[in-house]
């Protein structure tokens, strides 16, 4: 099935899944693609920023993998947290940045030949992956020789630019925010940076709702009685796919 033809709610699983898929090794993405109705999986590797390209003859996925704490590349790219200019508009975050310069080569020249072609391109990712895809669909939305980005759909995202560079990105972007996700939350505002696109809040009870206090209190005394620290657990892209699963109708 087209993607254009999903509800909001199917897209939103849909995406979570592949972001959720981008983890995996190169064999059991291309596996768990394959039942999802992707008939080519690209993988784009290069000093430990890594992405899938997930594509049929009707949509283009690009799904960035997210930070691996294992991975030592990752931690160092969370840690620079140093505004720069970007390729585009303003500024934004310096260790992102670099992570997509690693890759952008590899994807521009996939991207452009889909230039003239009839294929929807989708932007996914979660964590460092939400980043990634951010800047990336980012510099497609301000290049003529790139295909138009049908939307941008990111899971526990943190601030990726400044004001200026967020609101030049000109792409629909619904981005998912798990109760007390910690990662959301950084880099600090005072750094200048902003959240862009639209907010798609779950509550401590799996509902679409507002962040607030109230919220944020009950969310920690729900993982307290279980045994986690809630602004790490609601971090977790299953976590992500699960909650959206309960909350949307």
């Amino acid at each position: 099935m087209s993607i254009q033809k999903m509800n909001f709610k199917e897209r939103s699983l849909l995406f979570a899944k592949l972001s959720k898929i981008s983890y995996y090794s190169e064999k059991k993405a291309k596996s768990q693609a394959k039942k999802l109705g992707f008939t080519t999986v690209e993988f784009y590797n290069r000093d430990g920023a890594q992405a899938f390209r997930f594509a049929n003859d009707i949509d283009c996925v690009i799904a960035c993998r997210g930070t691996q704490p294992t991975e030592f590349n990752d931690i160092a790219a969370d840690l620079k947290a140093m505004p720069v200019i970007a390729e585009t508009v303003s500024r934004v975050h310096k260790g992102f940045k670099d992570e997509v310069d690693e890759l952008w080569p590899m994807v521009k020249d996939d991207l452009e030949d889909l230039k003239h072609t009839d294929v929807n391109v989708w932007f996914t990712g979660h964590s460092l992956g939400a980043a990634m895809a951010t800047i990336m669909a980012s510099r497609c939305t301000n290049h003529t020789f790139f295909p138009d980005v049908q939307e941008l759909y990111t899971y526990g995202s943190p601030r990726v630019g400044w004001k200026k560079y967020c609101k030049s990105l000109n792409v629909v972007h619904h981005r998912w925010r798990n109760n007390n996700d910690i990662v959301t939350k950084v880099p600090l505002t005072i750094m200048g940076y902003k959240h862009d696109g639209t907010e798609h809040y779950i509550t401590s009870d799996q509902k679409i709702g507002k962040p607030g206090l109230r919220d944020w209190w009950k969310g920690l005394w729900e993982g307290a009685k279980n045994g986690r620290f809630d602004s790490i657990s609601d971090h977790d892209i299953t976590a992500y796919y699960n909650n959206i699963k309960k909350a949307l109708p």
